[in-house]
Order: structure tokens, then C-alpha cells, then sequence
């Protein structure tokens, strides 16, 4: 696939007039200026339904009355839905994709079960679609963890050297999860898990191509980075109440010790998405420079 058809794929064919006006618009400026704007609008893409989510979370934070026939948290689910019927129905996230999201609601519905339950964190609001006291729209938070990695790997034709195998990245995975549960009971092992994702994946780096350049990153410093804004999502969860800790009695913001819990959740993501988009190789040795990249 040419890089024009390439990124024609990313957006779906419904937004190819935009895409040939930003393209047109950024033809002007210095190729550097060019790419790092497309990079910011391409995670921008990346993040849409985590920033479509966060969004109706402030709103119907400020707007949701008690009195109204729909719970606020049934209409952030039903919402939730609609969104992925549009997304697959314009195209613009792919079957794989939904296949992902689907497996992460699962997965992340079980741990908001068991955390609740635990008294980790708490929805203070009634809901009807809900189980053991967890709405079901919580899932999709998760959801839009495994959507954002599943859409960035596709949009920005991520490529993966020394990717160790199935076999020890899928373990690492099985222990932080049920890490997530066993510390309640059992000693914390994060820090071994900590070393362990460095252990793992210290050699790994992502490939990944903005427009015409090539660059790449450490995947354990891209898990951090996302670590991060996902800790600053966390924020805007609970300062909107749409849950809260045993410890927000008024609010204040989340204990940065929480960076540690995405940072190794972002690995069971990450692991997640691969059994649906099979990591894939360098198509040649090297990071290219704009020089190097033809337009196909």
C-alpha cells in the first residue's frame, strides 16, 4: 500500500476531503513543522473515543439533572454504544479494532467488579445497567485504552523490533493482572513486575511513521508517556465524580503513585491488542528521514 493510499485508510474514505485540505495546507510549511503538527493530529485521531468519552463525562457533569428519566451513568453507556455503531458504520475504526474494545470491556468490567467490592474506588450515581454496583459504561474507559493503542498502532503503521514472543510477553501480562487482584490478599509484587516489563522489553522499539519520516521510541518510555496522560484522565474522572476514592472526601488530585498501576496496566493493553493486531517487523532496517521516504 502506497503512503497515500495508506493514510487515505486511516481516516476512512468519508473524511478524504478534509485530509486533502490539511495535506494542501501543511504543503507550505517546512517538512519538520509538517510532520510534527500531523503527529499531534494523528494522536488527536488516535484518542477519539477517550476524548469523546472524557468530553461527555465533564458535560453531563454540569448539564445531568437527578430528576431526569435516564441515569446519567446508563446515558454515558448508551452513548458509548452509539459511538462504536457510527465509528464501524463510517469506518472509521475497523473490525479488529471493535475486537479489541470488546475484549477490554470484559476484562475491565471483572477488575471494576472485584475493586468495587474491595472498596478501592466507588460510582456514587444509581444506575440500571450495571453489575454488583459497577455500571456498565465503566468498561468502555477501559476499552478506550485498548481503542487509543489498537488505532495508533494502525494509523501511525507502527513496526516493532527484538519483539520478544508470545509466550513471556502473554506471562507478564497474566501476573500484572492478577497481581491487580492477588495484592489484596498476598504481597504486592509490582516492583518485580516493574523490572520485569524493562527485563522484557528493554530492547524493544516502536517504528512508527508520521507522513514522510520515520521515527522510533522506546516502547518502555512510550508506556510511561501514556501512563501519564492516562493519570491525568483519571483526574478529570473523579474531580467530574463520576467515581471516587475512599480518600476524597473533597477532592484532590489523584495520588501520583497511580502512574505505577497504568504504567503496568498500559502492558496488559498492550498485550490484549497483540492478540488481535500481531506485532510485525521493521519493513527494512533502519529509521528513515524524509529523504529516504518516497510518496508511493
Amino acid at each position: 500500500m502506497s503512503m497515500h493510499e495508506r493514510t487515505a485508510h486511516e481516516t476512512g474514505p468519508y473524511l478524504e476531503p478534509l485530509r486533502q485540505f490539511i495535506r494542501g495546507a501543511l504543503a507550505r510549511l517546512p517538512w519538520w513543522l509538517s510532520e510534527f503538527i500531523l503527529f499531534g493530529l494523528k494522536q488527536a485521531w488516535a484518542c477519539l473515543f477517550a476524548a469523546i468519552m472524557l468530553g461527555l463525562m465533564i458535560l453531563t457533569k454540569f448539564v445531568w439533572q437527578p430528576g431526569w428519566p435516564v441515569h446519567r451513568y446508563d446515558f454515558l453507556f448508551l452513548a458509548a454504544l452509539a459511538i462504536q455503531v457510527i465509528f464501524l458504520r463510517f469506518k472509521f475504526e475497523s473490525r479488529d479494532e471493535a475486537k479489541v474494545i470488546l475484549v477490554y470491556h470484559v476484562t475491565g468490567t471483572i477488575m471494576e467488579i472485584f475493586k468495587v467490592h474491595m472498596g478501592s474506588w466507588a460510582y456514587p450515581e444509581p444506575s440500571i445497567f450495571q453489575i454488583a454496583s459497577v455500571p456498565l459504561f465503566s468498561g468502555f474507559m477501559y476499552a478506550a485504552v485498548g481503542s487509543f493503542i489498537a488505532r495508533t498502532i494502525r494509523i501511525f503503521d507502527m513496526r516493532f523490533t527484538y519483539y520478544p514472543p508470545m509466550w513471556l510477553t502473554g506471562g507478564l501480562a497474566i501476573a500484572i493482572y492478577v497481581n491487580f487482584f492477588s495484592h489484596h490478599y498476598l504481597p504486592d509484587i509490582r516492583y518485580g513486575l516493574f523490572a520485569a516489563t524493562v527485563i522484557i522489553f528493554w530492547r524493544v522499539n516502536i517504528h512508527f511513521t508520521t507522513d514522510r519520516t520515520t521515527l522510533a521510541m522506546p516502547l518502555t518510555i512510550a508506556a510511561f508517556l501514556a501512563a501519564l496522560f492516562l493519570w491525568l484522565a483519571e483526574n478529570i474522572g473523579t474531580v467530574t465524580g463520576t467515581w471516587i476514592y475512599p480518600s476524597q472526601k473533597a477532592w484532590h488530585m489523584v495520588s501520583p503513585g497511580k502512574l505505577g498501576s497504568w504504567y503496568l496496566l498500559l502492558y496488559v493493553s498492550f498485550v490484549l491488542v497483540t492478540l488481535v493486531l500481531k506485532p510485525r517487523p521493521p519493513a527494512t532496517q533502519g529509521v528513515l528521514g524524509p529523504s529516504q521516504v518516497t510518496s508511493g
